[in-house]
């Protein structure tokens, strides 16, 4: 523990409970109905732990219990637990998407740490957005700050066969739609996915936001990678209520641990792990809430300079299990220590080096060495063009090969209910060689970019034994998600981007190694078809969703509200 710099009354809680006044006797008075008295609480580190449980949310099934051996954390290290109820945003179960709601997550966390007397906080996550918005409001608020992640479920089995989370469900979806599979194989292989608590085993979304929390410098070493069902997970929760105390102690804040460097140090190993295309939206959100501007140029740049080596599905073979016991994250980047900031501060105290010290490789082939990587760029490649004046993205690694170089005849579908209803029509003109282009889903469109950017191969395709076409569209996809999918398109179509003038049999140029996504019409064309151009009529006046068409920003931006993205803090509140 490095050396106290705060004392009890310089406690941001001292100003609701320690003044001689009417108020803090009323605060006072209030805990003891509680059930505690000032020997409980007084002079004690206050550590909200903020718990994204519902019995919605699949992932976070085990929060119950985790949050019992934080807060005996707490205990232990003489601080005082307040466990805080933020909404729970489940993957599976919230729609029409989790996206939509991550924004008001992080609001109602940055307020709920600011209104209550915190002098530190536990954040509790894990499925996909709920780890971008806690730390967007950690961030914003910069009190003390540590990331108990929820960590991944076990290995999926059928039939002899490991399953992958997402990745396998959809593959084998395609597989019923073409007929080669009944629907009581289909829910056997359902019933083998699921068997434990935790987030999705392989490297989605929430595996890789979970990895790239501990590569901010905010999780214990090492933390990241545990199964969530595994004994040294409710260690690890422990372990995090008692370094949480020493922190507020310290006053060892996330201003002081964040850096451009960390931000880069975070890039890297989400390219080296093949990580979620997700990643870009929420790292720029999520730098932008410390202060620190990130690009869709600066991804792409170490991207093409790192190599990915984690073998985990859906870019390679092997499930999160399988990379705990090949060494996890520590191990990881242990491998890439010479291409990491290691001075880089984390939330021991210590730097980042001093995290992977010591940290083995037990499987050469589940985390590869350098020199044999799974793919020998980033999983994550940044396109531009005339479709994407601000960018897009590709899950380079999960794209089959033969498309990576591709021109095609678009087949537009103007919405996902258009999609629904024609994908699967006998006479859509379309072939394995079309380009399927998905309008008007993006940020505002949909509302919220939904993970609609997985279109389904059309059925008369999967008959014939295709499994993947190029398919562009300005929403997002599932991080356990596959297939030649270039997402994000920026601006949307909603906003009057280059997509909303795709018209069917247009040809487009993919380029991957050239970082190239072109509509090959001419530019008086294009501005032709801008004239005639008009925007949908948005459904929602009212409501969150209204506030949230008005003020989100493009892709290209994270997503993040207008108002919330940087800027001054916001001061205290009073306390009368």
């Amino acid at each position: 523990m490095a050396p106290r710099k705060k004392k009890p009354d310089d406690l941001r809680s001292h100003r609701w409970y320690g003044p001689n006044d009417v108020r803090s006797v009323s605060h006072r008075a209030r805990s003891r109905q509680l059930g505690f008295s000032g020997e409980d609480f007084a002079g004690k580190p206050k550590i909200g732990i903020l718990n994204t449980w519902s019995e919605m949310n699949t992932c976070h099934s085990h929060f119950k219990q985790r949050v019992e051996e934080i807060k005996r954390g707490v205990w232990e290290a003489g601080g005082f637990p307040i466990e805080l109820p933020a909404m729970s945003l489940g993957e599976i179960m919230v729609k029409p998407t989790t996206m939509l709601y991550r924004n008001l997550l992080a609001m109602e966390a940055e307020e709920l740490i600011r209104s209550h007397p915190i002098d530190g906080v536990v954040l509790m996550g894990g499925c996909d957005k709920t780890t971008p918005a806690l730390l967007m409001a950690a961030f914003s608020m910069d009190l003390p700050t540590i990331y108990v992640p929820a960590g991944p479920m076990l290995r999926g089995f059928w039939a002899g066969e490991t399953l992958g989370s997402g990745t396998d469900v959809l593959r084998y979806w395609a597989d019923r739609r073409a007929g080669l599979i009944d629907d009581e194989t289909m829910e056997n292989i359902v019933g083998g996915l699921s068997r434990s608590a935790g987030t999705c085993m392989v490297m989605g979304t929430a595996a890789t936001m979970m990895s790239i929390a501990e590569t901010l410098g905010f999780t214990l070493p090492g933390a990241s990678s545990i199964p969530a069902v595994d004994s040294n997970h409710a260690l690890m929760a422990a372990a995090s209520g008692r370094r949480i105390v020493d922190m507020v102690w310290e006053d060892l804040k996330p201003s002081d641990i964040l850096s451009e460097a960390s931000f880069d140090n975070a890039t890297i190993v989400d390219m080296a792990l093949g990580g979620s295309t997700n990643a870009m939206i929420h790292l720029i959100a999520v730098a932008g809430r410390a202060g620190i501007k990130l690009d869709l140029d600066r991804f792409d740049a170490i991207s093409r300079k790192t190599p990915v080596i984690a073998d985990i599905k859906p870019s390679g073979k092997y499930l999160m299990e399988d990379f705990y016991y090949a060494g996890g994250l520590r191990g990881l980047m242990s491998r890439l220590k010479d291409h990491l900031d290691v001075t880089c501060m984390t939330i021991t105290g210590g730097t980042l080096e001093d995290g992977i010290n010591g940290a083995e490789i037990y499987l050469d082939e589940v985390i590869r060495p350098l020199d044999n990587p799974l793919y020998h760029e980033g999983g994550t490649a940044i396109l531009r063009g005339n479709l994407a004046p601000d960018g897009c993205v590709i899950k380079q690694t999960a794209a089959d090969p033969k498309f990576h170089k591709h021109r095609g005849p678009a087949v537009v579908f103007a919405g996902y209910q258009d999609l629904h209803d024609r994908i699967d029509d006998p006479d859509l003109n379309v072939s394995e060689d079309s380009v399927l282009v998905l309008q008007y889903a993006g940020p505002i469109g949909a509302p919220g970019m939904p993970e609609w950017g997985m279109l389904p191969i059309p059925k008369k395709l999967l008959e014939k034994g295709v499994r993947d076409m190029v398919r562009i569209s300005d929403c997002r996809m599932s991080g356990t998600a596959y297939g030649t999918c270039i997402l994000h398109v920026a601006p949307e179509a909603q906003a009057g981007g280059p997509l909303a003038l795709v018209r069917d049999g247009d040809m487009i140029d993919l380029n991957i190694p050239e970082r190239r996504l072109h509509l090959d019409i001419s530019e008086e064309e294009l501005a032709a078809r801008r004239q005639d151009w008009k925007p949908r009529p948005f459904p929602y006046q009212r409501g969150y969703t209204a506030l949230y068409a008005q003020h989100v920003t493009q892709a290209d931006k994270g997503c993040d509200f207008d108002f919330l993205h940087a800027g001054a803090p916001t001061p205290e509140p009073p306390i009368f």
